[in-house]
């Protein structure tokens, strides 16, 4: 396994933590889900807002006039912020102070996408991410609706957990369209492509924005289709993109070939939806639309390519939201298994751009000679 050298000095020692903190870090696993709604409390009620902006910080009495909870509410909260170490204490005054950790939380997006996220779609789920292992079905999905997986019924979540079901899937893709754009119309002059998985259409809207000879063929299942359609109504440049529905796990689809081929087939955070035989099956399916020249941009969060170790922990933990609430047979891979498809499938590498964005990597592939 190749891990960037910040996962390495992580991941290959144990000498960061005391026996002490060791010990802390196993009952913060142990007390996880408390934690985890504590923390999502204090934020839901304002109360690490209200102490981030007073001058000196708060007393308990003053976060009950504040907030309008009881003092036993506060209590407990305030008591359990303490031992997370979102809050600090002036033992003195008896005022509470927001902590780093604290600040964090309410401060940096991914956090707080990943809060939602885990609340909203994840939380009631993971209860049976054992079953869901043993099984290979995503036997936490039946907390959000009866299919047989999360992405036959996207359209329909409930409006809380499509919010945040969106908002975490977009989070991570947009802060890396920017450069995307670049490396597809900029260096490998893109003009027509083919958007395996396209959504909602965001994607889309941004290419034919960005180049004004782009057009964009969306592929995804109906319910997608019809979100996209809807979506990209009346927006500049929408009238060079089309959708067509397709499901990519049927084995009698066909993606249409066009008329002079296609310059680029991308993917974007999409084959982590399947398993390696199906992202080989997929790739298969591609390539019969490729000539020579074709190529296939693959952009993915791979956790082992990631430069600091936050964001690799983000991943790997969201291979589990995969198992359970998903499809039970996907992860967030690492740059061996996604090359090991690659290469079975009938392609090679040509090259890698790394570090776009928030935790992103573009794979170019091509046709094997």
């Amino acid at each position: 396994m190749n891990l960037s050298s910040d996962l390495k000095k992580r991941y290959c020692s144990d000498n960061s933590l005391s026996s002490r903190e060791a010990q802390r870090m196993a009952e913060f696993i142990a007390w996880g889900p408390v934690l985890f709604q504590a923390t999502r409390l204090m934020v839901k009620f304002g109360i690490l807002d209200l102490i981030r902006d007073s001058e000196n910080g708060l007393t308990q009495k003053e976060i009950v006039d504040k907030t309008s909870l009881s003092q036993y509410a506060v209590k407990c909260l305030m008591e359990a912020s303490l031992s997370i170490g979102t809050v600090l204490i002036d033992t003195d005054t008896e005022r509470y102070t927001i902590s780093k950790i604290g600040w964090f939380v309410l401060n940096d997006p991914a956090t707080r996408v990943n809060m939602n996220f885990n609340h909203d779609v994840n939380y009631l789920g993971m209860f049976n991410l054992e079953e869901a292992l043993l099984k290979g079905t995503p036997e936490g999905l039946k907390f959000l609706g009866e299919w047989p997986t999360i992405y036959q019924g996207l359209s329909s979540l409930s409006p809380a957990a499509k919010e945040s079901w969106f908002a975490f899937d977009h989070f991570y893709s947009d802060s890396s369209f920017p450069e995307a754009l670049k490396i597809l119309f900029d260096t490998h002059k893109v003009k027509t492509l083919y958007d395996i998985g396209g959504n909602t259409g965001k994607w889309a809207l941004q290419c034919v924005e960005y180049s004004p000879d782009a057009q964009v063929t969306i592929f995804d299942l109906p319910g997608q289709i019809k979100m996209m359609q809807k979506n990209i109504e009346g927006k500049k440049g929408a009238e060079r993109i089309s959708g067509k529905e397709i499901d990519m796990l049927d084995p009698s689809s066909v993606i249409p070939k066009k008329e002079g081929g296609v310059d680029a087939i991308w993917m974007s955070q999409f084959l982590d939806c399947f398993s390696m035989p199906q992202i080989v099956n997929i790739l298969r399916k591609i390539k019969d639309v490729m000539d020579s020249n074709s190529r296939i941009f693959i952009m993915e969060t791979l956790w082992d390519r990631q430069k600091y170790e936050p964001a690799a922990f983000c991943l790997t933990m969201t291979s589990l939201y995969f198992t359970a609430m998903a499809n039970g047979n996907s992860k967030m891979y690492n740059t061996e298994d996604l090359t090991s498809c690659i290469h079975e499938a009938g392609f090679e590498i040509e090259k890698i751009y790394d570090n776009l964005g928030q935790a992103h990597s573009v794979v170019c592939v091509k046709k094997r000679d």
